[in-house]
């Protein structure tokens, strides 16, 4: 008898350290804005006050500048063509006849005006009740010329799922010359400057990303690791400081 209530003691005590605990929330915003557009500003201040408010293990805010306000007479140094390609294809995503800035994509699956401080609460309350199903860990992160390499490792189910990667500068101060916010000086925060795509066949794995010439030596950087889905869903992702 003794020896039954024995092994039953420690299967349960095998079932309870082998059962996982729920991936903890996170939301990652996406605000797709330019240093050539007049309502634009106002968002990034947004996002920086997120930022600030939030750990990045709740909350990871990404800044997208798009190439499509060049033409005014200020070009962003930070805008990128695939930028405005990644806004056009949530555009297809939620149907919308027109892209725009300031615009916030939330994990991939909606969007409102980057500006609206009322909505950004809501949508934060929303999500930050909501479970992902993937969870992503950075390691061995190594510099080597002009370029950081590292491995991945991605729990929770990967089918048909795609690994994005971004390298970030964490702040810019940048004076505007010319265009719609001449004369301004304005605070960008978390700026994509690289992007890369990987298919997940493996839920383990190598990669890099390169570093462009813009970055400066004094910039704060991070890569960021997102999971998403063949429809643009963010079903998962990490932060690591560099």
């Amino acid at each position: 008898m003794q020896k039954i209530l024995l092994t039953i003691i420690i299967s349960s005590l095998v079932f309870k350290s082998e059962k996982t605990e729920p991936f903890k929330p996170l939301v990652v915003l996406e605000l797709f804005t330019s240093q050539g557009c007049s309502s634009c500003p106002p968002a990034d201040d947004l996002l920086d006050e997120v930022k600030k408010k939030y750990s990045d293990k709740e909350v990871i805010a990404l800044s997208y500048h798009v190439d499509y306000w060049n033409y005014i007479g200020w070009k962003d140094p930070f805008s990128k063509k695939t930028f405005s390609n990644k806004q056009r294809a949530y555009g297809h995503k939620f149907n919308t006849g027109s892209i725009y800035t300031p615009q916030i994509v939330v994990n991939g699956k909606e969007h409102f005006v980057g500006s609206s401080k009322n909505i950004m609460t809501v949508k934060l309350n929303s999500y930050l009740n909501k479970t992902p199903v993937n969870k992503v860990s950075l390691s061995h992160i190594k510099k080597a010329n002009d370029r950081f390499s590292f491995d991945y490792k991605v729990a929770g189910t990967i089918d048909k799922k795609t690994l994005r990667v971004a390298l970030v500068i964490s702040e810019r101060i940048t004076s505007i010359k010319r265009g719609e916010n001449r004369n301004r000086t304005l605070k960008n925060t978390n700026i994509v400057v690289e992007e890369v795509y990987l298919n997940l066949d493996s839920a383990n794995g190598k990669t890099s990303i390169v570093i462009p010439d813009l970055v400066k030596q004094s910039d704060k950087l991070s890569i960021v690791a997102l999971v998403q889905t063949e429809n643009l869903d963010i079903t998962g992702g990490s932060q690591i400081k560099l």
